[in-house]
């Protein structure tokens, strides 16, 4: 990419720089929102919190790979799921166990959920009460599935597994009590056999899933593949993605352990029943082929208030098994008959029929597709961040649909790349991508001095855009910016210290002195950290 790189002076005039690099920050235009963003490489120990230029603000390490979602929480700690081995029970996204790190990467606890029946898979969700919602699967035999109502001659492998939702109770270091339960097997119909378990008309039934539909399962044991669960504490309520039935679905919370067991009886009513379905109406014979809205989606849930399009569901609309192949972001909004309680009309399918809103590339819709994976994130100053997974790319786009921000995941499960090498040439899958605001509580009274990128040998040539709001309104001035001998500090506010360091995190200077000598360091980017009366002011300087 060709470099706009404008140098600037005083209160820091944002400007619009891209830069020649193949992994990191590749573009940081004045119009991208500041903040941190969190993602845990796939097939890789560590997780990441960097800034807008890519510099590691945080790092966390654990013992295994993500399996697969990442939080970080108001506390400054972080809900991870791990992976680890299990060959009972193995398809795409199983994890296995859940982990609680510190700010500082000390283990507070972990919780393994893995045995040759069962285990934790893709996500799991910090509640507000202090629990976590974990995401799992246990074994249904095929004696216990048949029963059920499902044909046996769409039972592969002998067995099926059972989604499921747990509230974990964190006990001691790496104990929990399962305070809450909801089980997808509780929730079936099937008009296969009249005879067995759960029997009745599918298409007058849209609560309940079709124990017989396979969507794109082709009988495997791993038959729904859930991929997300997201909780919205306004309606407690939770919002599951099904990326092989290519629907979403909504679920109450509010319920006992026993009504989320029960069925509602198709009255919307307290039950663990589906209070919301949409994408493919296929699955409950109210539609056809044509009528399919989602295709192997990820990470369908509800805009948090404040932000544009609050309350609707955002959803990553993978475009899989959709020919052509294509991805894209969807924004839609749900039917009410009142707040949480979803319009259905009997012998119809769920609505909207049509999506508030819709991203494509813009170009050629085929340029951004993501098979599996990925994320989409509305940020508070109208953008999106969007997270193409399966090529560890992540991009933000304004509502005109502007890139402003670029970044290519410089992980693989083999290491780290550097500057220049080509990420295409090997996996660099990141199941998620967060950004959370420089004023989120985690970060309160914590020293977020930039170290060095994720990549090796990196190149911040072309980022002189902060990743923080720096001196926004503020009464502090620096000049001359860039710098070649002295910067001297201008401001009313009282200063207590000065800080300079490198780009790697090296303090080079420390004093009280607002003329600050740089004449002995060597060219480059440098943070300056101004601690004043209430706050620590952060900004980057360039020697030349």
């Amino acid at each position: 990419m060709k470099s706009k790189f404008f140098l600037y002076t005083a209160l820091l005039f944002f400007i619009s720089t891209k830069a020649q690099n193949t992994v990191g920050t590749l573009t940081n235009n004045a119009g991208t929102y500041n903040g941190y963003t969190l993602f845990a490489p796939a097939g890789h120990t560590e997780t990441y919190l960097i800034n807008n230029c890519g510099e590691i603000i945080n790092q966390w390490s654990s013992t295994v790979a993500p399996g697969n979602a990442v939080y970080l929480l108001e506390n400054g700690n972080l809900l991870r799921a791990g992976r680890i081995s299990n060959a009972d029970v193995n398809f795409g996204g199983v994890g296995g166990k859940v982990e609680l790190f510190d700010w500082d990467g000390n283990l507070l606890w972990e919780y393994t959920y893995s045995s040759t029946t069962v285990s934790q898979h893709h996500d799991v969700f910090p509640m507000p009460n202090g629990n976590i919602l974990m995401l799992a699967v246990n074994t249904i035999t095929e004696t216990e599935a048949i029963q059920a109502g499902r044909d046996p001659n769409t039972i592969t492998q002998g067995k099926i597994f059972n989604e499921q939702i747990l509230e974990l109770e964190p006990v001691g270091t790496n104990g929990a009590n399962i305070v809450w339960e909801w089980n997808i097997k509780d929730h079936v119909i099937q008009d296969f056999d009249a005879s067995k378990d759960n029997f009745g008309v599918v298409e007058n039934n849209p609560q309940l899933l079709d124990f017989n539909f396979l969507g794109n399962s082709n009988g495997a044991a791993n038959w729904l593949h859930f991929n997300s669960i997201q909780y919205n504490e306004r309606l407690d309520q939770i919002v599951i993605s099904s990326r092989l039935m290519s629907e979403i679905y909504i679920i109450d919370h509010s319920t006992t352990t026993t009504q989320a067991a029960s069925n509602s009886g198709g009255n919307r009513g307290k039950g663990g029943d589906f209070l919301y379905r949409w994408g493919n109406p296929q699955a409950y014979k109210r539609g056809t082929a044509n009528d399919q809205k989602l295709f192997g989606q990820h990470y369908p849930h509800i805009i948090a208030d404040g932000l544009q399009d609050a309350r609707k569901i955002i959803v990553f609309n993978n475009g899989f098994t959709r020919l052509p192949s294509f991805s894209q972001i969807d924004i839609i909004s749900p039917p009410e008959d009142s707040e949480g309680v979803y319009t259905y009309t009997a012998g119809t399918a769920y609505g909207p029929v049509t999506t508030d809103y819709s991203y494509v590339d813009p170009t050629l819709n085929t340029n951004f597709y993501s098979r599996i994976l990925s994320s989409g994130q509305r940020l508070p100053n109208g953008n999106t961040l969007i997270c193409d997974g399966d090529d560890g790319y992540f991009f933000e786009i304004t509502p005109s649909e502007e890139i402003v921000w670029e970044y290519v995941n410089p992980v693989t499960p083999t290491g780290v790349l550097s500057q220049g090498d080509d990420p295409s040439m090997t996996p660099n899958l990141s199941f998620r991508a967060i950004r959370y605001a420089t004023n989120y509580p985690a970060f309160s009274g914590r020293t977020l001095t930039p170290g060095a990128p994720v990549e090796q040998n990196p190149d911040l040539s072309g980022c002189t855009i902060l990743g923080v709001p720096e001196f926004e309104n503020e009464t502090i001035t620096i000049a001359p910016n860039p710098v070649k001998n002295s910067l001297s500090i201008f401001s009313n506010l009282e200063i207590y210290k000065v800080e300079v360091y490198s780009i790697l995190g090296r303090l080079v200077h420390s004093s009280q002195n607002k003329n600050i000598d740089l004449s002995k360091e060597r060219a480059g980017l440098y943070v300056i950290k101004i601690y004043t009366e209430n706050k620590i002011l952060t900004s980057k300087i360039i020697k030349e």
